[in-house]
């Protein structure tokens, strides 16, 4: 039996891969931070393994044994109070685990990035895995760690002759999202009534259990050095809250706020954050962001791995029945 490292298993996205890798017959070990919210984890036959991405030694200890890496573990944040950890855990610490990983003889490696490393077309036109992007066409501290993170992880491939494949995940919505995301908060909010307004912007949803199968597929089916983007249905802000409007029964009218007006708001959400250090609704780079459509397509991944999702409602549906179910509204 195969033996599968997995990192950031006991997060969103991660819980998904690890179940997904247990139902296709995988041994799966966890490499999780000492303290970390295990609740996802909880009744998994899965091995513990406690370590941190700014901690070499562990990840050595943490890749030690296993056949294959699912490095899914990242700082997902649209503000943090020191961006330097972010970039240590994001940049250095995939690094340091892809050389682990490779000084160890792993057979095969699936680094997951971002949809976010890669460019946006203006005019709406879903991008994909060539569309152009740079570091200065980065918005905000996430968006700039996983870029030059799959930056290194491409040149380390390349260099080493590595067996890995990228992945990029899109939206992920649904189940088990226990922080939540900031696109699961977008769903939350909607769902207990505190999202009256929107802006014109849109994003593509994709089930977070249909992109955890794509990490098996390209593990399966992916070419070394080559990435996939792993996305859904392209929806734009107003058609996500209406679909959980009429998921929920209800019929809600909402006011369109032009960006340029919502900044100072933002702005001063982060100044205060500053203080409290609580992560604000709205910032300043997540406005930024919202100027385009990220809208993206997954023919590729679909061509190429064999990649189907289904469509963004059951998403949705999953994800609002979660949180009820977990007292989120409450």
């Amino acid at each position: 039996m195969t033996k599968s490292l997995v990192t950031g298993a006991n997060g969103f996205v991660g819980s998904a891969v690890a179940r997904c890798l247990l139902n296709a017959g995988h041994e799966v070990r966890c490499l999780v931070r000492l303290g970390s919210d295990r609740r996802n984890l909880d009744e998994l036959p899965v091995e513990i393994a406690e370590g941190d991405l700014r901690s070499v030694q562990s990840l050595k200890a943490a890749v030690s044994g296993c056949d294959n890496l699912f490095h899914v573990a990242a700082d997902y944040r649209l503000w943090v109070p020191n961006p330097e950890t972010m970039y240590d855990i994001n940049v250095k610490g995939t690094e340091a685990l892809i050389l682990a990983a490779a000084e160890a003889g792993m057979k095969r490696m699936i680094y997951t990035s971002s949809v976010a490393t890669l460019g946006a077309n203006s005019n709406g036109v879903p991008a994909n895995e060539d569309t152009p992007s740079s570091l200065i066409s980065m918005t905000g501290h996430y968006k700039r760690s996983k870029f030059m993170a799959e930056q290194i992880v491409r040149q380390i491939t390349d260099e080493h002759k590595l067996p890995l494949v990228i992945v990029n995940p899109s939206t992920p919505i649904g189940p088990r999202d226990i922080k939540p995301t900031p696109t699961g908060r977008i769903v939350l909010d909607t769902l207990c009534g505190r999202m009256p307004a929107y802006v014109n912007t849109g994003l593509n949803v994709a089930h977070a259990d249909d992109i955890a199968y794509g990490h098996l597929l390209a593990y399966e089916h992916g070419k070394p050095g080559e990435r996939y983007i792993l996305g859904g249905e392209d929806m734009t802000l107003l058609q996500i809250l209406q679909t959980i409007d009429e998921i929920s029964g209800k019929q809600i009218k909402r006011f369109n706020l032009p960006v340029k007006l919502i900044l100072p708001a933002a702005w001063l959400m982060e100044k205060v954050a500053t203080v409290t250090n609580v992560e604000p609704r709205a910032t300043v780079d997540s406005l930024r962001m919202a100027k385009k459509k990220m809208f993206y397509s997954s023919d590729k991944a679909v061509r190429e791995l064999g990649y189907r999702y289904r469509p963004a409602a059951e998403a949705l549906e999953d994800a609002m029945a979660w949180f009820q179910d977990n007292g989120y509204c409450s």
